[in-house]
């Protein structure tokens, strides 16, 4: 098939393992990026690009002519599951153009200032997450980490990664399949807001969730990373 190029993954998965030292202490954030970089490779690879068609996909794909009521299910359980965090502004639910479900999380609320721990009371609207998306599986979900412009923008990018990363272990933990779930940091690059006030850089503090639906015929786009 013209375009279609396959990868050793379990060979690339065992060098880029063994080559995290035993006693490294930031060894699980390692292995983490590793599998992700693993997982979008293959993916990356598993893609007809004559015809955008992903090839042995294990999220299975949706019709098109089903997309939209389909993820008018999910959005409407999002909306009833979270209505007590969209009330105390925790969390924004957003349906975009493409269908994409974006849910804004308040880092405010689900992080400690200049911590990517998980704060415990957040984690119950992460374990409701965690179950509409183990419910509605034919969907990939990017987890984007975002800063204010405090600080070097170097250290603001490693925190936007070390946050978005957090996320998707939470979720992986919970029983969302790995595969399905990205990470990506774009530090304080991507401002919602004016950093020169407080009530601004606290818009910035945030991580995105994009859902994306798996279409098709044009499954490599559900795999790509959200630009909107």
């Amino acid at each position: 098939m013209k375009g279609l190029v396959r990868v050793p993954a379990i060979a690339l998965a065992t060098t880029v393992m063994f080559g995290c030292a035993a006693d490294d202490p930031h060894q699980r954030a390692k292995t983490g990026a590793a599998i992700g970089a693993i997982t979008g490779a293959v993916i990356g690879h598993q893609v007809d690009h004559d015809s955008g068609r992903f090839i042995g996909a294990a999220v299975g794909a949706l019709a098109g002519g089903l997309v939209g009521n389909y993820m008018d299910e999910q959005e409407r359980e999002f909306q009833r599951e979270l209505e007590e965090e969209q009330r105390r502004n925790e969390i924004e639910i957003e349906r975009l153009k493409d269908e994409t479900l974006k849910l804004n999380l308040n880092s405010e609320v689900s992080f400690d200032y200049d911590s990517a721990r998980i704060k415990p009371a957040f984690k119950e609207t992460l374990d409701k997450l965690a179950e509409i998306m183990i419910k509605y599986d034919r969907t990939v979900i990017h987890i984007i980490g975002h800063t204010d412009s405090t600080g070097p923008a170097d250290y603001n990018q490693r925190l936007s990664e070390r946050r978005a990363w957090a996320v998707v272990y939470y979720l992986s933990d919970r029983g969302v399949p790995r595969d399905r779930l990205r990470a990506e940091g774009r530090g304080e690059v991507e401002p919602r807001a004016s950093n020169d006030n407080a009530s601004g850089r606290q818009l910035n503090r945030r991580v995105e969730i994009y859902i994306k639906p798996v279409v098709e015929g044009q499954e490599s786009k559900a795999y790509t990373s959200p630009d909107y």
